[in-house]
């Protein structure tokens, strides 16, 4: 077989306050949106700013950690890797799909507000690195999330 990569990085700021939610088993999930923004020259020799909006969704610890200190506007560096679901719309019966970042890692860059957060003795931007451990695949820990019907958007 051969070797493959799923690996996203992205550094931004976050969009709206994260959406927070409990799985039926207890697991929080966290959705929120990130933008990264592109400059290019336009025909004319113009530079213009390109903004790309990213979904992402983050599972048990690191959920509690986007609940607890992200943001909207927070500046954030991300790892993670793309993830694809798929259902079908209760109303039109059509299968929908939606494709977000599930984040392994999570770095806080944004200046901590007086009060929001223990402070850091290193001064170090805040990091924490959910990657499923040994026993079990990437794919089972999206999977340990338990999303239902009720909590897609459409």
């Amino acid at each position: 077989m051969a070797k493959s990569v799923n690996k996203v990085i992205l550094l931004g700021n976050v969009g709206k306050d994260p959406e927070i939610k409990s799985t039926p088993s207890g697991t929080i999930v966290a959705n929120f949106a990130l933008a990264t923004s592109d400059r290019f020259q336009d025909a004319q020799g113009n530079w213009q700013d390109r903004t790309e909006w990213h979904n992402l969704v983050a599972f048990k610890r690191t959920a509690e950690i986007v609940r607890d200190y992200v943001k909207k506007g927070s500046k954030l560096y991300v790892e993670g890797k793309l993830a694809t679901r798929s259902w079908e719309d209760k109303e039109t019966k059509q299968k929908r799909y939606k494709t977000e970042v599930v984040v392994f890692d999570l770095s806080l860059l944004s200046g901590r507000e007086e009060g929001s957060a223990p402070r850091s003795s290193s001064g170090g931007a805040s990091s924490y690195d959910q990657r499923p451990s040994g026993a079990g695949s990437p794919d089972e820990y999206s999977q340990a999330a338990e999303i239902s019907d009720d909590d897609i958007p459409f």
